[in-house]
């Protein structure tokens, strides 16, 4: 199967079977899901895990968040859920929405690899996942976000997974506005500019690398002459 075909078969599973993959294959998937785009490499994110009664807690630390008597069942849908995490690491180059958007990557190429492998899958969220009591729950540290979670176990025999609109793809493809001469002059005139301070930036980098060889030469020769 192409890549192209499997993002057209993917389909999200509200209902799943009592079984998931196990450790390894997960390691497996994550590690390819992994190569999506990621601005200088940071790698902001983590996945957690939830089996058995870690879905329990998360249960109770839901009904904490919405001041509820009884833990929530939601967490109980699926034997496995992945929590997804944005872990934002300080730089200069890489904004906070940005590091957010490769956590959503890694969780979207996830759900797509385990659609592919055979398993049911559904990204869920809620008004209580970035809550105190939910980021508690699992350890998440000070520059961390919750995302949601892929609840992920086997697609049930004999039933349809949910329904999926076809998507309008001319509607969604545009070209830019078209410029106005005063607009396309100012953008010709920024560029000009950017491509001479490009051009100095390079001059005087080169002026300083025959200077440092000028002197290395100087200091070579005045320690053949001493000698």
């Amino acid at each position: 199967m192409s890549a192209l075909d499997a993002v057209r078969a993917r389909q999200s599973w509200s209902k799943v079977g009592d079984t998931a993959p196990g450790r390894e294959e997960l390691v497996t998937l994550i590690g390819a899901a992994g190569r999506v785009a990621d601005h200088s490499s940071l790698r902001p994110w983590r996945l957690i895990e939830l089996r058995g009664q870690d879905r329990e807690a998360l249960g109770a630390a839901i009904a904490e968040a919405q001041g509820d008597a009884e833990p929530s069942a939601k967490p109980l849908r699926a034997p496995l859920l992945i929590a997804v995490v944005v872990s934002y690491r300080a730089s200069e180059k890489v904004p906070r929405w940005e590091q957010e958007a490769v956590a959503s990557g890694v969780a979207h190429v996830l759900s797509l690899l385990l659609d592919e492998a055979g398993w049911g899958v559904i990204w869920r969220t809620g008004q209580y996942t970035r809550s105190e009591p939910v980021a508690r729950m699992h350890g998440l540290g000070p520059d961390e976000e919750l995302l949601g979670w892929l609840y992920v176990g086997a697609k049930p025999e004999g039933k349809s997974p949910g329904r999926r609109k076809t998507v309008d793809a001319r509607a969604l493809l545009t070209r830019p506005p078209r410029l106005s001469p005063e607009a396309r002059a100012a953008a010709e005139a920024a560029a000009r500019e950017a491509e001479k301070q490009k051009a100095e930036k390079a001059e005087k980098k080169a002026r300083k690398r025959a200077k440092k060889k000028e002197k290395k030469k100087a200091k070579k020769a005045a320690k053949k002459t001493r000698s």
